[in-house]
C-alpha cells in the first residue's frame, strides 16, 4: 500500500527516539518467557551449587553481614573479619550473597539515577564489579563453573532475545519462539565465544608483559632486558588498554551484532569496537538515554507487580479473619504484606504449625514467580535496548539502514525448491526458461 509506513519511518528526524520502542518490544510475552526460563536455570544452578556454603557471615545489628560486604565497605578489615568469624560465624552460599549484592547495588544505582547523583550511580556499579572481583579471587572454582553455566544460558536466551528484537525493530515482524531459538542455537558458537575472546586477548597481552617482568629477575642482565624490551611492553600495554575500553564500552553491542548481521565472533568484536571508537559520543548518549528510560520502565513494571500482590493480599485479608495460636492473622502469618521495595520476605513468616509452614512456602513460591517476571523484564529490556542501539550505531557509522537484517538461507528449503524445479524441468513441456531459473536459484 502506498501509505504503509516502515517500522521506523516516523523517527527519521530523531533516530534516538527509536529507543522508546524498547518497552513495547521487551514486554511481549514470548520474550518474557525466554528471559524467565533463563533466569530460572541460572537460579536453579546457583541454588544447587550453594549447598556448598563457603562464605563467612555473622549476625549484625541490621541482619546478616557477609565477608563480601566487608570486602567492599572496609577492605582493610577483610582478613581480620575472616579470622574472627571463620570458626564461630555462620556460612552461606556464594550465589545467594552475589544475588543479594546485585539487587542492592541495582536499586542503589536506580535511586542515585533518579536523584541525578551520577557519582552515586558510578559507585554502585563499581561496587558490583568489586563483588565480581571478590568472587573470582576468593571463590575461583565456584565462579568459573557458575560463569560457564551462565554464559551457556545467556548465549542461548540472549541470542534469542536479540534476534527477536532485531526482526521486530527492523521489519516490524513478530518472529515465533521456535524460529528465534533455532537461530540462537545455530549461532551458539558465535554468541558463546564473542564475550570470551576479548578476555582471552587481554590475558595473553598481560601474560606477555608478565613474562618480560620475570626476565627482569635475572641478575645483572634482567634490568637490561627490561630496559630494552620497554617499547614492547608499552605497545602491549597500549593494545591492552584499547581492548579493555572497547570491551567495556562495546560489550553491549556484541550479541546484537551476531543477531542483526549474522556475524561470527571476530566480526562481532570488530563491529562493536569500531562503533564505539568511531562515534563514542553517540554511543554514550544512546546508552544513557536507554538507561534512564529503562529505569522509568522498570519502576512502572515493579509498581504493577507490587499493586498486583498488594491488591491480592488486601482482598484475601478481608476474607481471612481467623488468628493462629500466636494471635496473628492467619493470612499475615503465611504471607506478610508486600512492600514496594520488598515484594516478598520469606524471613518474616510467623507460622505456628506444619500446615501454615506449607502454605507459607507455597505462597512464597507463587509470589516469587511474579518477582521473577519483573527480573525477566529487566533481562528482556537489556537485550532489546542494546539491539536497537546497535542498529542506530550501525546506521551512523556504516550508513546501513535499520531495515537491513541478516536472513539465513535454510538448506532444507532450497533442496525442496530445487527438487520441485527439477521435476518441472524434466516435464516434456518444460521450457529453457524453467531450466535457467533452476540454475539461478543455486547458491553462489
Amino acid at each position: 500500500m502506498a501509505n504503509e509506513q516502515k517500522p521506523f519511518e516516523s523517527f527519521e528526524k530523531f533516530p534516538f527516539a527509536r529507543i522508546f520502542q524498547t518497552f513495547r518490544i521487551a514486554i511481549q510475552p514470548n520474550k518474557l518467557i525466554i528471559a524467565f526460563a533463563a533466569l530460572f536455570v541460572i537460579c536453579l544452578a546457583g541454588w544447587i551449587m550453594d549447598f556448598s556454603k563457603t562464605v563467612v557471615a555473622s549476625e549484625g545489628p541490621q541482619g546478616q553481614v557477609t565477608e563480601l560486604e566487608i570486602y567492599i565497605s572496609n577492605p582493610t578489615q577483610f582478613k581480620k573479619y575472616i579470622e574472627d568469624y571463620k570458626q564461630s560465624g555462620q556460612r552461606t552460599g556464594v550465589f545467594a550473597v552475589m544475588w543479594q549484592m546485585a539487587a542492592t547495588k541495582f536499586h542503589g544505582a536506580l535511586n542515585s539515577l533518579f536523584s541525578f547523583n551520577i557519582p552515586g550511580v558510578a559507585q554502585n556499579i563499581a561496587d558490583y564489579f568489586k563483588a565480581i572481583l571478590w568472587a573470582v579471587r576468593y571463590q575461583f572454582i565456584y565462579s568459573i563453573i557458575l560463569l560457564a553455566i551462565n554464559l551457556v544460558v545467556i548465549s542461548i536466551a540472549g541470542g534469542c532475545l536479540c534476534r527477536m528484537a532485531a526482526q521486530q525493530a527492523a521489519r516490524g515482524e513478530k518472529p515465533g519462539l521456535g524460529e528465534s531459538l533455532k537461530f540462537s542455537m545455530r549461532k551458539f558458537t558465535s554468541f558463546f565465544t564473542t564475550p570470551l575472546t576479548p578476555v582471552g586477548i587481554i590475558i595473553a597481552l598481560g601474560l606477555f608483559i608478565f613474562i618480560l617482568g620475570l626476565l627482569g629477575n635475572i641478575p645483572r642482565a634482567g634490568e637490561i632486558i627490561v630496559g630494552v624490551s620497554m617499547p614492547l611492553a608499552l605497545i602491549a600495554g597500549a593494545l591492552t588498554t584499547v581492548v579493555v575500553i572497547g570491551t567495556v564500552a562495546g560489550f553491549n553491542l556484541m550479541f546484537p551484532a551476531v543477531a542483526y548481521d549474522g556475524s561470527d565472533c571476530f566480526d562481532a568484536i570488530s563491529r562493536s569496537f569500531s562503533y564505539v571508537y568511531s562515534k563514542p559520543w553517540h554511543m554514550g548518549f544512546y546508552t544513557a538515554l536507554a538507561s534512564i528510560y529503562g529505569a522509568i520502565c522498570y519502576t512502572f513494571v515493579r509498581f504493577f507487580a507490587f499493586l498486583l500482590l498488594w491488591t491480592t493480599h488486601l482482598f484475601l485479608r478481608l476474607g481471612v479473619w481467623v488468628e493462629n495460636s500466636k494471635e496473628v492473622n492467619k493470612l499475615t502469618s503465611i504471607w506478610p504484606p508486600p512492600q514496594f521495595m520488598k515484594l516478598i520476605d520469606y524471613s518474616a513468616l510467623n507460622t505456628t504449625n506444619w500446615s501454615e509452614s506449607i502454605a507459607g512456602f507455597l505462597v512464597y513460591i507463587f509470589a516469587l514467580v511474579i518477582v521473577g517476571m519483573v527480573v525477566a523484564f529487566i533481562i528482556s529490556f537489556y537485550f532489546s535496548a542494546n539491539t536497537i542501539i546497535y542498529a542506530l550505531m550501525r546506521n551512523k557509522v556504516d550508513n546501513t539502514t535499520t531495515e537491513d537484517i541478516y536472513t539465513p538461507v535454510e538448506n532444507s528449503d532450497f533442496k525442496a525448491a530445487a527438487e520441485a524445479a527439477k521435476e518441472d524441468t524434466s516435464h516434456p513441456k518444460a521450457t529453457e526458461t524453467d531450466k535457467s531459473k533452476l540454475e539461478e536459484s543455486k547458491p553462489q
